[in-house]
């Protein structure tokens, strides 16, 4: 595993004003959800989160699967090397349909945040708008068949930077009932579904960009004004924000899966 992937996506963030545009937008969203204090960042790649971090008192750690010089730390969502309750707020941008094992994550995002604390994640959303250029156009796959919720270890021959992108939809949406039982700990505060065409007109962190950068911001205070009524049918994007509930050990734990429980 190398960190090139990293450096092409923090060169492209540098040259590229449309990207920057659109992307700031996901991060002021993920800033205004996040309490004050220590805050843990998976999958920080390129390094652009603690940049806005400065608007509120967010102390940041960030930290992604492979080493590069402008990170903190590196480590695997599915094993973080932290204490219980170490901190205050966990934020992922694109990496929760990146994880081979969401159920191990989210076990560990529960032992690693205080009681109030918030997972906040800015992810794909499979809806009618945007599936046809999730599945058609886009490089990572959609696969609405595959259990966000498998147990079992991840394979450790697996890139890293393999995908579903549908599993936060089918986490949030589809299966939310299934994701409340097996974490009643981990509280749904809010899921909010935004972003229309000024995403995939810039091309994201791809070369190109079909929208000129001084087009960006009209457009997304337009898409801003529309996705209270549109966002949940159209949008491309989802931010999801969880709250770690005070509750007693026992019903602290997640669900076990069906191994576990025959066992």
């Amino acid at each position: 595993m190398t960190d090139v992937k990293l450096r092409e996506h923090r060169a492209l963030w540098g040259r590229k004003p449309a990207l920057r545009g659109v992307y700031t937008d996901c991060y002021q969203r993920m800033v205004a959800a996040c309490r004050s204090g220590r805050t843990l960042e998976l999958g920080g790649g390129p390094g652009n989160f603690k940049t806005f971090a400065g608007t509120k008192d967010l102390d940041v750690v960030s930290t992604d699967i492979v080493f590069t010089p402008w990170l903190d730390a590196v480590c695997d969502g599915h094993y973080l090397p932290f204490v219980d309750g170490a901190f205050d707020n966990i934020v992922m941008f694109d990496v929760l349909h990146h994880l081979a094992k969401p159920r191990l994550f989210f076990a560990e995002a529960q032992r690693v945040l205080k009681p109030g604390g918030r997972l906040v994640m800015v992810e794909p959303a499979i809806t009618a708008g945007s599936r046809l250029f999730y599945t058609f156009l886009h490089p990572e796959p959609v696969r609405m068949a595959e259990d966000p919720l498998a147990t079992g270890p991840p394979d450790p021959d697996r890139d890293p930077f393999d995908s579903n992108q549908a599993f936060p939809t089918l986490l949030f949406r589809r299966q939310r009932r299934r994701f409340e039982a097996a974490f009643p700990a981990l509280g749904i505060r809010a899921v909010r579904w935004f972003s229309f065409l000024a995403y995939p007109l810039s091309g994201g962190f791809r070369p190109w960009s079909l929208v000129p950068a001084r087009l960006v911001d009209p457009l997304l205070r337009l898409e801003a004004a529309i996705e209270p009524y549109l966002g949940r049918l159209l949008g491309f994007r989802m931010i999801t924000v969880l709250e770690r509930r005070p509750v007693a050990d026992e019903a602290d734990r997640c669900d076990p899966g069906p191994q576990e429980r025959a066992g």
